[in-house]
């Protein structure tokens, strides 16, 4: 395939698309493992409703075991791995079939694709339904993470109807 054509740039356009989301990943997770015990008390305020406001009606959801929020905060680590290591091998598999048949490229995808659905999964769940919905997330005195989950899932959005829609022949 040659270098300069507009199939060409769309397919290294992806792989650039997925390789962000593989740097993204690896980012949130050396921050989650380096600062844990910050993000580990960030998940407990939230889930123990400690420091949320105008929400004493609600106060019976709240958790306050320690326990459960170092197991929550441990799940969302795993998904976060598991769509990092998906978008890693997406890039790598991407990048060997840049150059190959159409059926090849699009076959190469699966990893990314499974990593964008990860991620989505991830932060929908964890951050806007059960930290905002349930837990009151943005009723947070404190650093309110709704937004940036937001902006999380909408470049994931992002991401893979870029993967699937645009024609990379």
């Amino acid at each position: 395939m040659s270098y300069l054509t507009t199939a060409c740039m769309v397919r290294r356009s992806k792989l650039i698309i997925v390789f962000i989301a593989a740097l993204f990943g690896i980012t949130t997770l050396i921050n989650n493992f380096t600062d844990y015990t910050a993000y580990a008390e960030y998940i407990g305020r939230i889930l123990g409703m400690s420091d949320t406001i105008g929400n004493d009606s609600r106060r019976y959801r709240a958790i306050s075991s320690p326990l459960v929020h170092h197991r929550f905060y441990w799940a969302l680590i795993t998904l976060e791995t598991i769509f990092t290591c998906s978008f890693i091998v997406g890039s790598y598999q991407l990048y060997r079939k840049l150059d190959g048949s159409r059926s090849e490229f699009y076959e190469a995808k699966k990893f990314a694709i499974s990593g964008f659905i990860t991620a989505i999964f991830t932060y929908q769940t964890f951050y806007i339904i059960i930290l905002n919905e349930w837990f009151d997330l943005e009723y947070s005195k404190q650093a309110n993470a709704l937004y940036w989950a937001q902006i999380q899932i909408q470049y994931m959005f992002f991401g893979i109807i870029y993967l699937l829609a645009a024609k990379d022949t």
